[in-house]
């Protein structure tokens, strides 16, 4: 079964309002995103951190100072420069700058081994290295097993002065020098081709697996922007004056109280991640929306900017939702005017979404579904409110998306309603793995379908399920068992905070279904117990789905982006057997 999106039925709500299915996509490089926000937007606080701030203008002017310098040295069309730091001040000016330079932006994790790093940064044909002063020392090793030429250091200085001046070794490049350069706006990607120049050179998280570079050219960032933006706000893509990209905001407050322009957000997700760079930077630059940068999460001050900066709307991965329930003042504050949370990266529990509604009143709570792979985003529950949102699913697919559920066993298309291997076909999916031919062959087929890894249904109304990842599955006697499905039963327990579920090897049965269990701090939290565990778990389920064994643990693995790393979870079961 394929959807793009079937007609609604009587009581289902999918599709906004007054929007079309499909949507007319510029073809513009990213940095027309940049400038359009800046002539919209103006004087208006764009990025916030610690008590300082850059207004749209200010980003503009400093972002094309770093395009001039990557120019003025040689750096443009073609060329990769890898950005190696955390969320900071200084971070959406030097994306737009390499952007607006015509290179390639390759993000990289700041807290990668220095074997990896390098690794990374010559599977991407970096010349160009920006990291962070305090990594400096561990980032050496990797880059003489690099073809990294130039090094460009920032650091917490540049984030509260950008004129700030750091003490570097003998050649290395001061961040400040491209953040100081001339504003001007030299038009430097005038000739990128938005349908063969690479815009990002992401690389995978790595979860289940080696990491490769995700090609996204630059017609795949405007277009999955356009759609995430169109799709949150009620709107429709428009050229401003000046043939740059912007939106034009069709329904009214009624469905969409939330107008452009008047959003603020704090914002935990790592731009060296898809949904980072992609939805909470350039997304945020063309909605103007002001984002208050945290660069680690501390669940207290989260809770005190949200008052402090009277946020609109709250976003992330469930990791950080379930941390804030345990804050008393994110419980019993008054956030009536937090009107939407959006969550990604990990699949939402629907207990998880219940507490949410009791503490955020007013808030749409909207899960969406995504892969770096498809830039950012695929598909989306409703944003407007009287749209329907089916907790449990990520929604339906966005414009001009299409999803098809397939058999894990012969890739034909199952009935409505089955599960299978979700498949994406949309202009947001990616070019292809770079250098790897073989392996963007085996997830990108003949007729355009990316084939996500992820299990899915879809419902009789379109909207989408992800009910594990074929990766994932475990296969005990002969049985698929979905660890998805009793990580959701573990999520209901009383005293649960966080929990997943992995196969243990046994010679017998081939894999054992252990859950990890993160235990509250609160009484409920102290009384669990292994059998306690097991017989809440064990009694909702059949007899080959139950679970064998409960390590309760302080905390469950999970990347930078928020999802869970169950490769460690399962490096812990083959050393307890041996394996």
């Amino acid at each position: 079964m394929t959807a793009t999106q079937p007609a609604p039925d009587t009581t289902t709500r999918s599709w906004p309002p007054g929007l079309p299915r499909s949507l007319d996509y510029p073809a513009v490089p990213v940095g027309s995103i940049l400038r359009a926000g800046v002539r919209r937007w103006g004087d208006r606080p764009a990025f916030l951190q610690h008590d300082e701030q850059i207004t749209f203008t200010e980003l503009g002017d400093r972002a094309h100072a770093v395009a001039g310098w990557l120019a003025d040295h040689g750096i443009g069309r073609g060329d990769v420069v890898a950005l190696h730091i955390p969320n900071c001040l200084q971070y959406p000016a030097l994306y737009f700058g390499i952007m607006l330079s015509g290179a390639t932006f390759s993000p990289t994790n700041p807290l990668l081994p220095a074997a990896d790093l390098a690794a990374q940064l010559t599977d991407a044909g970096a010349t160009v290295l920006i990291t962070w002063d305090l990594v400096l020392p561990m980032v050496r090793p990797a880059l003489s097993a690099s073809p990294v030429q130039t090094v460009v250091v920032t650091g917490e200085a540049h984030s509260r002065d950008f004129a700030a001046r750091l003490d570097l070794a003998e050649g290395d490049v001061d961040a400040a020098d491209l953040l100081g350069g001339d504003p001007t706006d030299r038009h430097l990607d005038a000739s990128v081709d938005v349908d063969a120049d690479l815009a990002h050179l992401a690389y995978t998280g790595g979860t289940t697996g080696v990491s490769k570079g995700v090609e996204i050219l630059h017609r795949n960032v405007v277009t999955n922007v356009l759609q995430s933006g169109c799709w949150s706000n009620g709107a429709v893509p428009e050229l401003d004056e000046h043939g740059d990209v912007t939106l034009r905001q069709v329904c009214g407050p009624d469905e969409y109280p939330m107008q452009l322009g008047t959003g603020r957000i704090i914002n935990l997700t790592p731009w060296f991640h898809a949904m980072g760079a992609v939805g909470y930077l350039n997304g945020m630059v063309m909605s103007g929306t002001t984002v208050v940068i945290h660069a680690r999460f501390d669940p207290a001050k989260y809770v005190e900017d949200m008052a402090r900066y009277d946020v609109t709307s709250i976003g992330g991965a469930p990791p950080i939702f379930v941390a804030l329930l345990q804050v008393p003042a994110f419980v019993e504050g008054d956030w009536s005017g937090v009107r939407g949370v959006s969550s990604g990266a990990a699949p939402l529990p629907v207990s998880l979404i219940e507490r949410l509604k009791q503490v955020l009143p007013n808030a749409k709570i909207g899960e969406g579904y995504g892969l770096t792979e498809v830039t950012m985003m695929a598909t989306s529950n409703p944003s407007f409110l009287s749209g329907t949102r089916k907790p449990g699913t990520v929604g339906v697919p966005v414009f001009d998306t299409e999803i098809s559920i397939r058999s894990l066993e012969d890739n034909q298309p199952v009935p409505q309603g089955e599960r299978g291997e979700v498949c994406i076909r949309g202009p947001q999916v990616m070019r292809g793995y770079a250098g790897r031919p073989e392996a963007t062959a085996e997830v990108i087929d003949a007729d355009g379908w990316f084939h996500t890894g992820d299990v899915g249904i879809l419902d009789e109304d379109g909207y989408l399920a992800i009910v594990d990842r074929t990766k994932d599955m475990l296969i005990f006697k002969g049985y698929n068992v979905y660890p998805r499905e009793l990580e959701e039963i573990l999520f209901g327990v009383p005293g649960v905070a966080g929990a997943a579920v992995v196969g243990r090897p046994d010679e017998e049965a081939g894999e054992l279904p252990v859950a990890y269990v993160v235990r509250k701090g609160d009484a409920a939290g102290a009384a669990l117990t292994l059998e306690s565990v097991l017989a809440a778990v064990n009694d909702k389920v059949t007899h080959y789905k139950r679970l064998r064994d409960v390590v309760f643990i302080d905390a469950i693995p999970v990347s930078a982006a928020g999802k869970v790393l169950k490769r460690e979870l399962d490096a812990l079961e083959r050393q307890k057997v041996g394996g």
